[in-house]
């Protein structure tokens, strides 16, 4: 089995059958197969009307991972209001002032990694689990690096404090 940059799952006829007798995988969708057997296994449904929607054939991706990336950050799900948002008056809006260089320096940075939409979508994510009283973890990882991170409360370590650098996040 082989899965790509974009996440596309390449598998032969063999890992196919194995992952579906298994019990791994309930359904071919999502995997990705050689012409010969994409067109052996259609045949074989159109003759015998079998349950399974049509496999995919696997084609190499036309566009560059960053394409790829935005592409998919155009069809995440988020309100308008979250899409809308102007998330970095948000962040110097809820950070004390003695903290706004840090604030901007991220913002800056975030840009430069054309991640401010992740930004936006994380506060939708943090207050859509907190109004839905979901628990997560504190704060582990490199993410604990960025002091935006902790005032969208994605996790609870003030990186400011703790004298983290936003570029162990970034890496």
């Amino acid at each position: 089995m082989h899965i790509n940059n974009f996440g596309a799952t390449k598998v032969t006829e063999q890992e196919a059958f194995d992952a579906l007798y298994s019990g791994k995988i309930k359904d071919p969708k999502g995997l990705f197969f050689d012409q010969a057997v994409v067109e052996q296994f259609n045949q074989s449904k159109n003759i015998n009307k079998d349950s399974f929607d049509k496999i995919q054939e696997y084609q190499d991706p036309t566009i560059s991972l960053e394409e790829f990336d935005e592409a998919n950050q155009k069809n995440w799900f988020m309100p308008d209001e979250y899409k809308n948002m102007n998330i970095e008056t948000f962040l110097v809006q809820h950070s004390p002032k003695e903290n706004y260089d840090r604030v901007a320096e991220e913002i800056q940075l975030f840009r430069q990694h054309n991640m401010i939409d992740l930004l936006r979508y994380l506060k939708y994510l943090v207050d859509t689990m907190r109004s839905n009283n979901v628990v997560w973890g504190v704060g582990r990882g490199s993410s604990v690096a960025s002091y935006c991170l902790y005032i969208i409360g994605v996790h609870r370590i003030d990186s400011v404090k703790y004298q983290l650098d936003i570029r162990e996040f970034l890496k």
